[in-house]
C-alpha cells in the first residue's frame, strides 16, 4: 500500500484548492470580474500561482506515483512534501513580487525532476535487468 504517497497526493490537491479560493477572493478584492484574468497586477500574480500549480500537477502526480511504485512510498512522499513546500514558497514569493517567485519555483522543479527521473531510471533498470 502507498499510504504516504496517498496523503501527499491529497495535500497537493488541497494546496491547489487553496490557490483556487485565493483567486476567488482576489477577484473580489481587486475588482477583476469574470471572465477577465488581467487588469490588476496583484490579482494577476495570485492567478498565476494557481495556473502554474495546475500546469505542474500533471507532471508531478504521475511522477510521484511512479516513483512510489517503482522505488519507495516513503521516499516519494518525502520528495512530494518538498514539492508542496516549494509551491508554498513560490506562492508567498510571487504574491509579494514577480521577481521573488524564483527560489520556490526551483525547489518544486528540482523535487519534480527527482521524482520524474528517479521513476524513469527505475523503470528502465527493471526493463533492462528484469
Amino acid at each position: 500500500m502507498y499510504h504516504f504517497t496517498a496523503l501527499v497526493t491529497l495535500a497537493a490537491v488541497l494546496f491547489y484548492f487553496f490557490t483556487s479560493t485565493r483567486v476567488a477572493r482576489a477577484r473580489v478584492a481587486y475588482g477583476v470580474k469574470l471572465p477577465a484574468i488581467s487588469g490588476n497586477p496583484d490579482f494577476e500574480r495570485v492567478f498565476r500561482v494557481q495556473m502554474n500549480t495546475v500546469e505542474w500537477l500533471p507532471i508531478f502526480l504521475p511522477s510521484l506515483w511512479l516513483f512510489a511504485i517503482y522505488i519507495n512510498d516513503q521516499v516519494a512522499a518525502a520528495i512530494g512534501l518538498v514539492w508542496i513546500s516549494g509551491r508554498i514558497y513560490y506562492m508567498i514569493g510571487y504574491s509579494q513580487a514577480t521577481a521573488r517567485r524564483g527560489p520556490g519555483f526551483l525547489i518544486q522543479a528540482a523535487a519534480c525532476a527527482a521524482l520524474l527521473f528517479g521513476a524513469l531510471g527505475a523503470i528502465v533498470w527493471r526493463l533492462v535487468h528484469g
